[in-house]
């Protein structure tokens, strides 16, 4: 190995000793720009075209573009760069340090998602690199996927990269997976007027409001519940779950505001803007006739969502180099915005997702000679 591409190892340690939390807390928040850096130094010199991306409006946050090879269409191997925050209390060990033990990898961001990017470097150094490519390969590298999704919304935005095909290595066990579902979360407000409560007319009840709009919620879940369904979930119906609520000051006085926060879990297939438009189109009456003042808005822009046709080529081709068919997930990914830009996407890679997220996060060794010979069919397949 040269001092430019160092072996997996020595490059996950180095991936994991660099903090680059998103977050939507300003105090956990960190820039991923030496991710970005280190990671352009190992592919430079291997012989890719690296860009770096800044994301609009966010300071010190960057997506990745680095291309090997030229022309039309193509594969891209993408992760997101950053990390949620932790708690070191629960850690046996420094989140920030690679460690060894029992035939595991532990630090933050091994599974989610850091480690991806070792393996697929590896994988392009074996079968890609000072081989005459057919069609490009693309290792993609984005900012802020456990928090805003922002980085690949830019990319969307910007149309860019243009490829013909796409696998995210988010944890799946290396298992193909070709749908998951969205994500929506929601505020819904009603404000009113506040009195005494000895006389009702005084006032106007936000609570009273909200009450009437728990039924037209739950009517609404079960309406979608009854129309949309996908067995290739194990929750196969789409979700809403009405998660907190907060209102009024006082047993006494008339509760002058009340609020609600829900998620959807929505199925491929359903559209986000169509499901908001149902949900005001209940609310508004409601609203009126009670003279409250009714705000409904988006948490953050949700997540859309997802689903490659079974019979896609990547699809095939995953499933065959897996021995694996392909799955349904209930958690989301950066997908969607691949997906808008054309390309057949596909969710696929090392770990699992119940390591994610977790103290003591790791990614299993048994798992990473696998992972690079998966990757180099692909590349193989798709761009020699």
């Amino acid at each position: 190995m040269t001092a430019h591409s160092p072996d997996i190892r020595t490059m996950l340690e180095r991936l994991i000793a660099q903090p680059s939390i998103s977050s939507a807390s300003p105090d956990w928040d960190h820039s991923n720009e030496p991710v970005i850096d280190t990671l352009a130094e190992w592919l430079e010199p291997l012989g890719f075209r690296v860009e770096r991306l800044p994301v609009p409006g966010m300071p010190g946050k960057y997506n990745l573009i680095a291309t090997l090879g030229e022309g039309p269409g193509g594969l891209v191997l993408s992760g997101h760069t950053d990390t949620v925050p932790f708690d070191d209390k629960r850690w046996q060990s420094d989140p920030f340090r690679l460690d060894e033990r029992d035939d595991r990898w532990y630090g933050l961001g091994t599974c989610d998602m850091k480690g991806f990017f070792p393996l697929a470097i590896e994988a392009a150094r074996s079968v890609a690199v000072g081989q005459p490519l057919k069609q490009p390969l693309i290792i993609l590298a984005t900012a802020d996927e456990e928090s805003s999704m922002n980085g690949a919304r830019a990319l969307a935005e910007a149309g860019r990269p243009e490829a013909r095909y796409a696998v995210i290595g988010e944890p799946t066990g290396l298992k193909p997976v070709r749908m998951h579902k969205g994500i929506m979360m929601e505020r819904l407000v009603f404000d009113g007027l506040s009195g005494h409560s000895s006389d009702p007319s005084l006032g106007h009840n936000a609570l009273e409001g909200m009450h009437a709009a728990l039924g037209e919620l739950l009517s609404l879940r079960q309406q979608w519940q009854q129309q949309y369904r996908n067995p290739a979930f194990r929750v196969d119906v789409p979700t809403m779950n009405l998660g907190c609520i907060h209102g009024g000051d006082n047993p006494n006085r008339i509760c002058g505001h009340c609020e609600l926060q829900f998620d959807l879990r929505p199925l491929p297939g359903m559209s986000m803007p169509e499901l908001r438009q149902s949900i005001l189109d209940r609310m508004q009456p409601l609203a009126e006739q009670r003279e409250l003042k009714l705000r409904f808005e988006p948490l953050f822009d949700g997540v859309p969502p997802f689903e490659t046709p079974e019979e896609a080529a990547l699809v095939r081709a995953c499933e065959s180099l897996t021995g694996h068919p392909a799955e349904a997930v209930a958690f989301a990914t950066e997908a969607p915005w691949l997906q808008s830009m054309g390309m057949e996407t596909l969710v696929m890679g090392p770990g699992h997702i119940d390591q994610a997220h977790q103290p003591d996060e790791y990614l299993a060794l048994s798992q990473i000679k696998p992972a690079v010979r998966i990757l180099e069919g692909l590349i193989q397949r798709f761009c020699l």
